[in-house]
């Protein structure tokens, strides 16, 4: 490159989910006005469930923000999407092998079929990687059921970006990673894919979910973190003698919608600017060996969990068979009609139990497994690999 260039790089998960979220309707319509300004060059949003949302919001931007671009995926579309001030050139979506549980419905997120995004942009003469994630949720955690998935999830993503950006002149990754700066799939995909946070150390403490001044923040959560829980992040890597350095990075949007009583999401938006300079290129040098010891733990102590439950399925399947077979000889000494529909819904709730089981302890256990197999293989070799010195940043 030969000139500096410096861009506004806004994240922000949205809560839209429909006939859920608080004020989605009113929400959205304001975050899509916030956008009409020319503060933003490249915005990433998450959890943008109603593609007639995206579409508004694409509609009202169209002038600042012509380029954009919606990630169709699983069951209601995988929630991401960019738009951009710049000209989109290629598009790619990967979409993680596990995203959850399905019989999970009140999570929804494996109906999402998440993924990692990524829009190769035109940025003047730049070619930039900008990459979008959303990680799966952690709902509790001190009893995480979901940590391996999200591990996997942070693996993939590392290795996915490792893998396609080769003849990028930068790389931006922005999106809610579910993960603080502490944890480990945080430290996976920075470490891996040589990220460096555009959040300083300085700044450490700028919370984006359940933070106290959010509307959305219940008193106990906001008691529990004062500062709020950062877990929406824009990270980055420079390449082919390029130099980055972040020369802002705030909460861009006000507290409240103006003239309501409500924020525009329960997460805080944020945005970093780049300067894009000629120069030494940089990445983040994090040890990730230890890191992922730990994640390949994780993921064998959830394969032996899985072999597990599906013996306890398999069993309660066999239990399940024997009142259904022995109903079978009840239809002839039943004359009530009352008894009869008894007996035929009793029916339908023990075979509708017995398919959930087949089900879970086949269909399913078969793909977690697998998924959790190929990522600890993929690991192992990695970590060979570090020892050989193959991997250099």
């Amino acid at each position: 490159m030969t000139d500096e260039v410096s861009i506004n790089i806004l994240t922000l998960n949205c809560w839209g989910i429909p006939c859920v979220s608080k004020n989605r309707v009113a929400r959205m319509t304001a975050i899509a006005k916030e956008f009409t300004t020319d503060n933003y060059d490249i915005i990433c949003l998450q959890e943008v469930w109603s593609v007639n949302d995206f579409k508004m919001i694409e509609a009202m931007v169209q002038e600042q923000l012509p380029y954009s671009h919606y990630f169709y995926s699983g069951v209601i579309g995988s929630g991401i999407c960019i738009l951009s001030k710049f000209p989109i050139k290629n598009i790619l979506f990967h979409k993680w092998p596990l995203n959850g549980y399905v019989h999970k419905i009140h999570h929804g997120d494996w109906f999402g079929g998440k993924g990692v995004g990524l829009c190769r942009l035109q940025v003047h003469d730049m070619n930039i990687n900008m990459y979008i994630a959303h990680l799966h949720a952690e709902y509790n955690r001190h009893n995480d059921e979901y940590t391996a998935h999200r591990v996997l999830q942070a693996f993939d993503t590392a290795q996915f970006i490792r893998m396609t950006c080769g003849s990028a002149d930068s790389v931006i990754l922005a999106g809610d990673l579910n993960a603080e700066p502490q944890d480990l799939a945080y430290k996976i995909i920075c470490g891996i894919a040589g990220l460096i946070d555009a959040c300083s150390t300085s700044l450490s403490n700028m919370g984006t979910n359940v933070c106290a001044n959010n509307s959305y923040t219940s008193s106990k959560l906001a008691r529990k973190f004062p500062e709020g829980k950062r877990i929406d992040h824009i990270l980055y890597k420079s390449k082919n003698n390029v130099k980055i350095e972040v020369t802002n990075f705030q909460h861009p949007l006000p507290k409240l919608v103006p003239h309501k009583n409500f924020s525009y999401s329960d997460h805080e938006a944020i945005m970093a600017t780049l300067k894009f300079s000629p120069g030494e290129s940089q990445s983040a040098n994090i040890e990730v060996k230890d890191s992922l010891k730990e994640a390949v733990n994780i993921c064998e102590t959830s394969l032996k969990y899985m072999r597990r439950q599906r013996i306890w399925y398999l069993l309660l399947s066999c239990i399940l068979i024997i009142p259904l077979t022995w109903s079978m000889g009840l239809d002839c000494s039943i004359t009530s009609l009352g008894a009869s529909i008894g007996l035929n819904i009793g029916r339908i709730f023990l075979s509708a139990t017995l398919c959930y089981t087949l089900f879970m302890s086949s269909i399913w256990n078969n793909v977690e497994t697998n998924a959790l197999k190929a990522v600890c293989l993929e690991m192992e070799i990695y970590l060979m690999n570090l020892d050989n010195n193959l991997y250099k940043k």
